[in-house]
């Protein structure tokens, strides 16, 4: 089969022919129909080769964002059945510890953490099957198109967590800010609407028209991020403040924004993986303002998203792309060009 694979440190990923895998005990091949390219793809793909001691197994295959079908069972694989579509739960855990039987592998304690698959641990879904190593990793998608469904896995999921850990907050007369509007920041705006629609949404980005599709997502107010944004927000918060900061780009900018509009008592939440520094002192962010920086979500969560997509009070913006242009896909995600989600669609 092919496969879009990260070969080599500072080098374009490439499309290989690999063997396709077969399910061991308790395993299951799936048949990929979608899976997304990410912003931690590229990450990955610029990243300087890690310091000595540091794994990281090369070649692999990209896409931590993967939907499809259960093509085929390993010896003594139960709870799904041939053919069913399902989403991947992405980051792998080990299953044992405390964490892990919470659901929260995306907490795991093992050493390093989770193992996502196309993330340097497993083989991802940019191919035309996708090894999972256990059935709990599987979601049931019913009537869920897994050509459209990948990004719920990552992009749905990240947000969902992100804002429902500080829905408490959101009551009537909230304000909740989201930076960035592309993929995440799109799921978050939707995700807000659907878990508090007391909370005014304001959507803060660079671009006009992703600002545009952030409306269209549901946000009360479109901002141009800078001053003038910041000012805005404390006019609406009557100079208080939001009660939720939600940063998905995380520059040293955008977090410097996020720090003035936070509030007193308040949540500041770091999504976005730009490598910027908040700047924290007694002044700010706001006195007693939580910051945190959340990873991906559990499996219970990603249950409780997919229930939401299967209502439609949450849809990705979703943009099909054969698995031959997957380099291409990059380069456009590189450029912001990409106004949702790119999906690989392997199998057509």
């Amino acid at each position: 089969m092919q496969a879009f694979q990260f070969i080599e440190f500072q080098k374009p990923a490439e499309l290989r022919e690999i063997p396709v895998p077969e399910p061991g005990p308790g395993q299951v091949l799936v048949k990929i129909g979608g899976a997304g390219a990410c912003h931690s793809d590229l990450h990955i793909l610029e990243m300087p080769k890690p310091a000595a001691g540091k794994t990281f197994k090369l070649p692999f295959t990209l896409g931590h964002e993967n939907a499809g079908w259960a093509e085929k069972l390993g010896p003594d694989t139960t709870g799904i059945a041939l053919g069913e579509p399902v989403l991947v739960y992405g980051p792998w855990g080990c299953g044992l510890c405390m964490n892990c039987r919470l659901g929260m592998e995306n907490y795991c304690e093992q050493p390093g953490g989770p193992t996502p698959g196309g993330l340097g641990g497993f083989d991802g879904g940019m191919a035309h099957y996708l090894l999972v190593p256990a059935v709990r990793f599987l979601i049931p998608l019913g009537a869920l198109d897994p050509r459209d469904a990948a990004p719920l896995s990552d992009a749905a999921l990240t947000s969902y967590h992100a804002v429902k850990r500080s829905v408490h907050l959101l009551g009537p007369g909230s304000t909740a800010v989201v930076i960035g509007t592309g993929g995440l920041g799109q799921m978050a705006i939707q995700v807000l609407k659907a878990l508090s629609s007391a909370a005014t949404v304001v959507a803060v980005d660079t671009s006009p028209a992703k600002l545009e599709t952030a409306r269209k997502m549901g946000a009360d107010e479109v901002l141009m991020s800078g001053d003038d944004a910041v000012k805005r927000v404390k006019d609406i918060t009557r100079g208080n403040g939001a009660e939720l900061v939600l940063d998905f780009v995380g520059v040293n900018p955008t977090l410097a924004m996020a720090a003035q509009m936070s509030r007193v008592l308040g949540h500041l939440t770091i999504v976005g993986l730009g490598g910027g520094a908040l700047p924290v002192n007694f002044l700010s962010p706001s006195k007693e303002c939580s910051v945190a920086s959340p990873f991906w979500g559990s499996i219970p969560e990603l249950m409780e998203v997919v229930s939401l997509a299967q209502t439609g009070k949450i849809k990705m913006l979703v943009e099909h792309f054969p698995l031959e242009q997957a380099s291409k896909v990059y380069h456009l995600l590189h450029e912001g060009k990409i106004q949702g989600r790119a999906v690989m669609v392997p199998n057509g």
